[in-house]
């Protein structure tokens, strides 16, 4: 894949940085906070495993045209799913929608403007600092300038359903957003990220989109957490997951990839609560120059805790993806069930992807298994439904299409699949995926597929 090595000291200045805490209006902790992780950013390396660095792909990518304080006028949008918290970041800032039935229900949703009046809840909702900090995850922090706090109450009456938004209308903007999502026991919360850009002139030049997410699953809560990424073939994009799951709760992540230069996506989830689980689905579609980097760490620490990782991407043309997985079991995470899954699939000669899975087992009193592989396209298949009628272009469309159902149709979320089709198609098709006046690719209402733990989570089944 051809492109220049990113000059990182010409992206961003530290006036830029003191204009962005200006402009939120950071308490002094807070600013010292945001130059320090500025500060990691110029001396931090973009990997800092020194195994991984050889499969960093981030070349082409120039920022230096990019502001944090590019401002425009609000997105248009559709009307609001009914009983649906709507949270809409674009140029204009952050909006709000809370339904009266969801707050008379206790739920809280707060911005960012109305966090940053206060140093301490802002150091709260900001969170500890990272122990394994990295270039690009410092600059994602230092970067904030929107964000949103949510807050379920125990046993909340209502299944919370949450849409979160963001528009990439403006050329040369940065939108870096922290989200928090705190599901108190017993609640059930759906949330999705979902991620596009505006059409029309200046849409070629590059612009940066950060999103740092952390969530807090309380005991026997649940939440499922989508993030639908579909920008600009120009978008870089810089993600953060960081999950605790509590005592008998469940955390599910699903990624969707259909957009953007480079995207680079780090997913860190936690289990100290006996009985708990956590399920990392990812699905991603390169072409061109494409490329994606998914991080994903479950770490084990209580007992009873189930864990599966299923990545799988289809890459053409010269696009790229790097998936590196690592469990690890910690010595008291007795009877603990984990999978992890790589694979890729390659559409044409100049695509390339590597997968690495790691575990990391200190405890015997365990189950843990990984696969992993990147091939092409078997021509035995593409064969059989040629001799069936189809082109050989429609045949490995279909061969595609059901290898990254495999892991839609696992997904906890009523249909995904076919909710997820639309963009799919349109990327297969070489169109753009716009977020315009009358068409609005938002996702539709959504709910969870019906619960319940299937034989191969069971520790003395067989792992597939």
């Amino acid at each position: 894949m051809a492109g220049a090595i990113p000059q990182f000291d010409r992206w961003f200045d530290e006036a830029q940085i003191r204009g962005v805490a200006d402009r939120m209006g950071d308490a002094p902790a807070v600013r010292s906070r945001r130059l320090s992780s500025f500060e990691a950013y110029h001396e931090l390396p973009i990997e800092p495993n020194p195994l991984y660095r050889k499969y960093v792909y981030f070349g082409g990518v120039d920022l230096s045209g990019v502001t944090p304080d590019r401002a425009g006028l609000p997105v248009a949008l559709p009307l609001a799913p009914e009983n649906t918290l709507r949270v809409v970041h674009d140029a204009s800032g952050t909006r709000l929608e809370l339904p009266d039935t969801l707050r008379a229900a206790g739920v809280r949703a707060e911005a960012a403007a109305d966090i940053w009046r206060n140093e301490a809840a802002t150091l709260d909702f900001l969170g500890p600092p990272s122990a394994q900090p990295d270039k690009l995850g410092s600059l994602l922090h230092a970067l904030v300038n929107r964000g949103v706090r949510i807050e379920v109450p125990d046993r909340c009456a209502l299944p919370v359903r949450v849409q979160d938004i963001t528009v990439l209308s403006q050329p040369g903007e940065a939108i870096s957003v922290h989200r928090t999502v705190a599901a108190g026991e017993r609640s059930r919360v759906l949330a999705s990220e979902e991620v596009y850009s505006t059409g029309g002139a200046g849409s070629a030049s590059q612009r940066l989109y950060g999103s740092s997410v952390r969530v807090s699953v309380a005991p026997e809560a649940s939440v499922h957490f989508l993030t639908v990424h579909a920008p600009d073939l120009h978008a870089v994009s810089l993600y953060e997951r960081r999950g605790t799951v509590g005592k008998s709760a469940k955390l599910a992540w699903l990624w969707s990839g259909f957009g953007g230069f480079r995207t680079r996506a780090k997913m860190i989830t936690e289990l100290p609560g006996q009985g708990s689980e956590v399920e990392d689905l990812q699905t991603f579609y390169g072409v061109g120059q494409q490329a994606y980097d998914s991080s994903v760490q479950i770490t084990h620490q209580g007992t009873d805790t189930r864990g599966q990782s299923i990545t799988r991407g289809l890459f053409q043309n010269e696009s790229r993806g790097m998936s590196r997985g690592l469990v690890r079991i910690e010595k008291e995470a007795r009877k603990t069930l984990s999978f992890l899954s790589e694979h890729a699939m390659l559409l044409s000669r100049g695509a390339r992807s590597d997968t690495v899975p790691v575990l990391e087992i200190l405890c015997r009193d365990v189950k843990a298994t990984h696969s992993s592989s990147v091939a092409p396209v078997d021509p035995e298949k593409v064969f059989y439904l040629e001799s069936r009628g189809l082109s050989a272009p429609d045949a490995v469309r279909m061969i595609g299409e059901g290898f990254l159902s495999h892991v839609l149709e696992r997904a906890p979320v009523t249909g995904l699949r076919e909710i997820l089709y639309p963009a799919l198609a349109a990327r297969w098709e070489g169109r753009e995926i716009t977020w315009g006046p009358e068409q609005f690719p938002a996702m539709p209402p959504l709910s969870v597929a019906a619960e319940g733990a299937g034989d191969e989570w069971r520790f003395d089944a067989k792992l597939r």
